[in-house]
């Protein structure tokens, strides 16, 4: 098992490196190490002696760096939204999630590769996906193809949104409103809404950590999805997430210095890292193929009503 954890802990740590060059600076780590790991299986292919490894850090590293994130969330981050804020954020998130299922079976795409596209789209980009994903236990190619889409959609979103500031007759406030409710990322989300105005950003950061803290409640909803079908008993919590939501009462009760905190995001995107990189080992591209283009049409459809709608929303009630 230990060469296999060796080798995606080298392959983190070239992702981490490349970041370091000028014009990858705006890529997520987590998407270097993802893409590093595919081109090394798709190329010159794993040995079977790392397959323990790599399926541990799959697995294990990556259930721990989903409880990790109940750090960097309380519930106060919720009421410091605001009402009406808060009611944009819930039924932007509620209809999205819903319309993109509806799409995605009438498309024809698989449910579980639309389910991590919905909550993808909806909630927080790779990092819902890769937290709903170990509830789901969906197959590597879907996980990978879902990244790959609410990345793009997200990294669009970041480009044009401060583009569109200007012409789309929206404050400050409402800007940085409209970025926290719709952009797919928290990295892209304060991209784009510091691009802006610095009042933007602390809005958009806040709407979106917000929105980040549905991620409990989605992972318990899709858990309960895909375990119906097979088992008629009572649907057990997935442990982790228990861990998850212990970690966001903590951190609401101010029970975790600020220090803690920042050393523990770090460590966080360094284990998320770790298991995207095992991710792409496990990534066949002959595998992604078959599975057509169906699905980034579904990811284009959700991407644009999120944008349209939450905009929408922020005119009239905001």
């Amino acid at each position: 098992m230990q060469s296999g954890v060796w080798l995606v802990c080298g392959l983190t740590a070239i992702a981490y490196l490349i970041r370091l060059i000028p014009g990858f600076t705006l890529f997520s780590p987590l998407i270097l190490a993802i893409l590093l790991g595919i081109f090394i299986q798709n190329t010159i292919g794993v040995a079977p002696k790392h397959q323990a490894g790599i399926h541990f850090a799959m697995r294990r590293i990556l259930r721990f760096a989903v409880i990790l994130l109940g750090v960097q969330l309380s519930l106060s981050q919720v009421l410091s939204v605001g009402i009406t804020g808060l009611l944009i954020i819930i039924a932007t998130l509620l209809s999205t999630f819903w319309l993109t299922c509806w799409v995605g079976q009438h498309l024809g795409v698989s449910p579980s590769l639309t389910r991590l596209i919905a909550a993808g789209t909806s909630i927080c980009g790779a990092s819902a996906v890769i937290a709903t994903s170990t509830t789901t236990e969906s197959g590597d190619e879907d996980i990978t193809y879902a990244i790959a889409i609410v990345t793009l959609f997200g990294t669009i979103s970041m480009l044009l949104y401060p583009l569109l500031s200007g012409q789309l007759n929206l404050t400050p406030e409402a800007f940085g409103l409209w970025c926290g409710v719709s952009i797919h990322e928290v990295a892209q989300v304060l991209a784009a809404a510091f691009q802006v105005d610095s009042v933007s950003g602390e809005i958009a950061s806040i709407s979106k950590l917000s929105r980040v803290l549905w991620l409990v409640p989605m992972m318990l909803m899709l858990g309960a999805i895909s375990k119906a079908p097979q088992s008629k008993s009572r649907i057990a919590i997935p442990w982790f997430v228990v861990y998850f939501m212990l970690l966001i009462l903590l951190n609401s009760l101010n029970l975790i210095p600020q220090q803690i905190k920042t050393m523990t995001g770090q460590v966080n995107q360094l284990l998320l890292t770790i298991s995207m990189a095992a991710m792409g080992l496990e990534t066949r591209l002959n595998q992604i193929q078959k599975i057509g283009l169906r699905p980034l049409y579904l990811g284009a459809l959700s991407w644009l009503f999120i944008s349209i709608s939450s905009y929408g929303l922020i005119q009239i009630l905001y």
